[in-house]
């Protein structure tokens, strides 16, 4: 709970921006979620659905815990990372690329991003079930 004195108003909330995780099912469609609002995740068939999804998501989350005076998290932000960065391709890559997100019906960019989360989600699931096949061997010794 957070007292009345440190609580702004709910439009304050609305008005913060979050990071937003988007993460490619292998099923099709994509999950999404924002790692600030525990349990805030939405879906969508396909890029646009799953952002707007996670919009009506978020101001959700933000009402029920504004209204029941649950502490509400701000946005994290490293000022350190922008969200910008510039990569050098083959051209040939380039290309593959850019029928790839054509085929998906999306934004090069928007395919990228999709890709690189599916990556690091895959990375992170491995590294997860690593840890934890380390512990349970070292809880049989």
């Amino acid at each position: 709970m957070t007292t009345d004195e440190k609580r702004k108003p709910l439009d304050y909330y609305l008005k913060l921006q979050y990071p937003v995780t988007l993460i490619p099912d292998e099923t099709g469609g994509y999950a999404v979620e924002i790692e600030d609002l525990p349990g805030c995740i939405s879906q969508g068939e396909t890029v646009e659905e799953a952002v707007k999804m996670i919009e009506e998501a978020r101001c959700l989350w933000l009402e029920v815990a504004h209204e029941e005076g649950v502490n509400i998290p701000l946005p994290h932000c490293d000022e350190k990372y922008s969200g910008k960065f510039f990569i050098r391709a083959p051209k040939s890559l380039h290309r593959k690329l850019d029928e790839m997100a054509d085929k998906e019906g999306v934004s090069l960019n928007q395919f990228l991003v999709a890709t690189l989360s599916k990556a690091v989600g895959v990375h992170e699931g491995r590294s997860e079930y690593k840890a934890t096949r380390t512990k349970k061997a070292r809880a049989k010794q």
